[in-house]
Formats: structure tokens, C-alpha cells, sequence
């Protein structure tokens, strides 16, 4: 059964109730706008504080979509990129991309106008949607792309290369075109972070997509009543899987063009919303505005919010232990995935297993899971190895690129790059990213580790370690503190604190600064070497 297929039902069963909310927390509420007027006036993002569509109209755009790509020879097979800020039309487009057998392709919203064209050749890909956020970066390459990719304009004032989105998608039939989509296809391709170079493009086929809705719903218990705050931009795959268990139960989900505390909790309290996929930073935000009196609580309703899960990169203890503070009744779940493995769920926590916080779970619905040394032996019961996953959401591969597939798959196991362990009950804990290893005088030292112990320190609001290069062992491990707002903490503090740390794990630097994250949420350990002559740095620079 095809994703797609989702869509569809819940048209027929659901049509007129609400299926998308868009909330814009920067313009005024009286700025609203019901999917009838939506009909007609096809306003953009930017005009109204919120905006909403049933399930039908969901449905209607998305079939438009599909027609307008097949009346300009898009054929099955082909690829289209999506380049657009969160937003209403974001995932009728998605949706139409898939209905007309062709093969979506969202592009990270960070990416220079190099990276762009990068991603559109990696991907052949035929189509580019793009919003007004990114006339800079495609006037940059129009010229080279433009006789090769179909450009569609989704926003105001048009730019003469392009083409009008509203006014041609409007003109085209809202019936579903007679295009055979199976779960067999291929339906997508994510790109990877690209945290070590240009991104790779993943291949993803619709039983991938249609097993990530499935998993979210049953591990979160998702019901037709649940309502969904998304704020993660939506080309990335933690936002759209956890998407799709609203997808697979017909339940209503908020698009949240924003992430300050007061923008999510407003949400949360106004939109009734019951289940929220939170960014390690932001639940640091909410609790730090809670603590300093900048957020009341008791101005908000929040006793329908029943789940908070996090995942995109280790969660410290002490933040969910914090958090419970505040929120006692909420259940709580990590998952842990990649764009290789169709996003988060392959390994998760569960939500009766709060007491095991600080592991990343046990093995998702329909995967496998195992943990093995570099002969690709498993490793014994508490022992660090790779990770290695394997089920139904696993890659087809990485697009156009044997040799970088040959490297992470091998009979259907997606080795992951991720170092882990066992414990005595079978829960994994996530040790650190293979790359991120730091080697100190023979030692390996595990960032996530010392990560999470700093979180401890009630004046740290971030941490990040990355190895420094140290001619007598190699490299040390350095400290990037940033320390909550209104509080002070001395090198001298801090290194007294660090001695509960075995010796060889202490951070031998510590730098007092802040800590930079991708827009996924995930330290961007890279900018980091870049900026302090880390040590994956200089090797990189001495094999130049």
C-alpha cells in the first residue's frame, strides 16, 4: 500500500475536518483565514497568523499538484525538489509529487545556492518548487538550472524565470489522475546532513514511508483524537515521519512557524494539541523561560498534552528529569533514527520505560537491531561497537553512488556510524557518532558521555566536546559551555565539578561560549572544529 493510498482514505472517511493548521506566532491572530476562502483566495504563508484545510481539500490540492506535474511530461520515475520553509502548501505538494508516480525530493532549507545545485544534479531532479525565502540563493543559479529543471514559484510577485505555482496549479483538475503507485515504487529521496562533505541523496521506496506511519502511530498510540504540534522544518525526515501517524490515523497535526516557548506552549494551549516532538534545545528554552519567570504555566492549557518525545541526538537525563519537574504527567519517548533508515523509530525508547531515560531504546516496530566490532563481529553484552540496523525502512540506497552504499549496507544491515552499547536489561545506549570518537593518549573518549554529565551542572544551558589536537597524546577533549542566561561560571568552578569525571574523561580545555546546532537540532560538532582547529580539521587539512 503506498502512502499516498492514507491520503486518500482519509478524504473519503474524514473530508470535512481539519487535517492541516498553520500558525505564523510573528503576525496577529485576527489574521485568519477558513479553507473555504483558502479555495478561493490562495493566500500565501505570509499573510495570515493561521490557516487551516480539511482532509478533502488536503486531498483536492494534492490531486492539482499531481495534474499540473503530468500536463508539463512529468512521468512516473521522475524527481521533483521541494525547497520551501514550513507551510499549508508544503505537504499538498509532497502529496501531488507522489500521486503522479514521480518521486519527491525535499531540500534542506539551510543550503547555500551551491549546495542547491548540488542536491538537483545529484538527484536528477526535472522540477524545483521554491518559496520567496530563496529568490536569492536560485537567482544564483537560474541560469545553469533552468534549462534542465522545471522551476515553480510558490509566493507573491513572481520572478520572470520561474513559473506561477498558484496560477498554474489552480487551472488543473482536482480529481486523482489514473497513475498506478504501488508500494514497490520508489517515493522519495532525502538528503543526509552532509556533516562530512556535499550531502548523499537517499532512496527511499513508498513501503519505507508507509512503514514509518505506521510505526509512529503505534508507537505513540496515536488516535483520531490526538492533535500533533510539528514545528521541525519539514524537509527532514524526524518531522515528516512522525507526521505521517497523524497521516495514518486521520488526526489533526499544527504546522508551527516558530519555536520560542511562548509561540509552542501558545500553541499547544490554543490548538488543544496532545502530542509534541520537541528539539533538545527548545525543552531547554521552555524550562529556562519557566525558571526565570518569563513563561507562567498557569497561563496556558496544557492538561490534554499528554506525550513529549525528542530524538535527532542524544537527550541528557537530567533535561527529561528536569522536565518532569514541570510536567509530572506526561509520558515521554526518545527515538532514534536516520534519513537512511527512513527517520526515527528504528530504535526507541518506549513510553513505558521512563525509567530507562538516557538509553535509546529497544528495537522499533519490524526492525532488528545489533551491535558490532570492526571485523563486524557482535560485541559482547556491554561492550561499545557500531550499531547495525535492519527492517523494512532501511535505504534503497544512496542514489547514483555504489561505492558509499557498499560502505553501510551488507545483507540488508544499514551500519549506522553510530557507537553503542548493551546493557543488562537489552536497552542500547548511544555512545557517540564513530567519527566523533576522540582517541586521547590510547583512551577512546565518548563526547555524548561527558555531554551529558556538563548537563548535570544546573548553571549549563549547552555543552558540546570535541577533540583538540595535543602533540604529546594525540588529541584532548575540549568543553564548549554555554552557560545559562543571568548565571556565572568560572573555569576554575567548572574543572572542580569535572573531577566526579574519571581523570582521562575530564575536558582538558573548556571553552565558555555557545553551542551551535543544525537546524534538526543536532550539534554541528563540524562549525565547531572549524572555529576552535579541531582535530578532524587538521587531518583533513594534512591529507590535502
Amino acid at each position: 500500500m503506498p502512502i499516498t493510498d492514507l491520503l486518500e482514505k482519509n478524504s473519503k472517511l474524514y473530508g470535512n475536518e481539519v487535517a492541516l493548521v498553520e500558525i505564523n506566532p510573528e503576525l496577529k491572530e485576527e489574521q485568519r483565514v477558513t479553507w473555504k476562502e483558502y479555495e478561493l483566495i490562495q493566500p500565501t504563508s505570509s499573510a495570515f497568523y493561521r490557516r487551516q484545510i480539511t482532509w478533502s481539500v488536503f486531498d483536492e490540492k494534492a490531486n492539482r499538484v499531481a495534474n499540473m506535474l503530468l500536463d508539463r511530461g512529468i512521468s512516473k520515475g521522475q524527481k521533483c525538489s521541494i525547497l520551501l520553509m514550513n507551510c499549508l502548501e508544503w505537504l499538498p505538494i509532497y502529496f501531488g509529487i507522489l500521486k503522479a508516480g514521480a518521486i519527491a525530493v525535499p531540500l534542506n532549507f539551510r543550503f547555500t545556492s551551491e549546495e542547491i545545485q548540488y542536491c538537483l544534479d545529484a538527484s536528477d531532479a526535472d522540477v524545483l518548487f521554491y518559496g520567496p525565502e530563496f529568490i536569492g540563493r536560485i537567482e544564483n543559479i537560474a541560469e545553469s538550472i533552468k534549462s534542465t529543471t522545471l522551476l515553480y514559484y510558490v509566493g507573491d510577485q513572481c520572478p520572470a524565470y520561474a513559473e506561477d505555482y498558484y496560477r498554474q496549479v489552480t487551472n488543473c483538475s482536482s480529481l486523482a489522475p489514473k497513475i498506478l503507485v504501488q508500494d514497490t515504487d520508489d517515493g522519495a529521496i532525502y538528503f543526509s546532513s552532509g556533516t562530512t562533505g556535499f550531502p548523499k541523496a537517499i532512496l527511499l521506496k513508498h513501503e519505507a514511508l508507509m512503514q514509518s506511519a505506521r510505526m509512529e502511530a503505534i508507537h505513540h498510540e496515536t488516535t483520531k483524537e490526538d492533535t500533533f504540534l510539528c514545528i521541525p522544518p519539514l524537509y527532514h525526515t524526524g518531522a515528516k515521519m512522525h507526521w505521517f501517524g497523524s497521516l495514518y490515523t486521520g488526526s489533526r497535526a499544527v504546522i508551527l512557524k516558530g519555536n520560542s516557548p511562548k509561540a509552542i506552549l501558545s500553541a499547544v494551549s490554543n490548538e488543544e494539541c496532545t502530542i509534541v516532538w520537541l528539539l533538545v534545545p527548545w525543552a531547554q528554552d521552555i524550562l529556562a523561560a519557566i525558571e526565570s519567570g518569563n513563561i507562567n504555566l498557569n497561563d496556558y492549557k496544557v492538561s490534554q498534552w499528554r506525550l513529549m518525545h525528542i530524538g535527532a541526538q542524544p537527550v541528557p537525563p537530567s533535561l527529561i528529569k528536569h522536565w518532569l519537574k514541570y510536567f509530572p504527567n506526561h509520558k515521554y519517548d526518545t527515538n532514534y533514527g536516520l534519513s537512511e533508515s527512513t527517520g526515527p523509530g528504528c530504535v526507541h525508547l518506549g513510553m513505558e520505560n521512563i525509567h530507562k531515560v538516557g538509553a535509546i531504546g529497544v528495537p522499533g516496530y519490524g526492525w532488528r537491531t545489533k551491535i558490532v566490532d570492526e571485523q563486524n563481529n557482535p560485541v559482547k553484552q556491554g561492550d561499545v561497537g557500531e550499531l547495525c540496523v535492519k527492517g523494512p525502512g532501511v535505504m534503497v540506497e544512496y542514489y547514483k553512488n555504489p561505492e558509499a552504499t557498499a560502505e553501510v549496507l551488507e545483507n540488508g544491515w544499514l551500519h549506522t556510524g553510530d557507537m553503542a552499547m548493551l546493557d543488562e536489561d537489552g536497552f542500547i545506549f548511544l555512545v557517540d557518532r564513530k567519527k566523533d570518537v576522540i582517541i586521547t593518549g590510547g583512551e577512546n573518549l565518548y563526547p555524548v558521555q561527558i555531554e551529558s554529565f556538563l548537563m548535570t551542572n544546573n548553571k549549563i544551558h549547552d555543552a558540546a566536546v570535541i577533540g583538540l589536537p595535543d602533540e604529546r597524546l594525540g588529541e584532548i577533549a575540549a568543553a564548549i559551555v554555554q552557560v545559562k542566561e543571568g548565571m556565572e561560571l568560572s573555569e576554575d568552578e567548572l574543572n572542580q565539578f569535572c573531577r566526579e569525571l574519571p581523570r582521562y574523561k575530564r575536558p582538558r580545555k573548556i571553552i565558555f561560549a555557545p553551542v551551535i546546532r543544525n537546524a534538526t537540532g543536532k550539534i554541528d560538532k563540524v562549525k565547531l572544529r572549524e572555529m576552535y582547529g579541531g582535530t578532524r580539521l587538521v587531518e583533513k587539512q594534512n591529507k590535502s
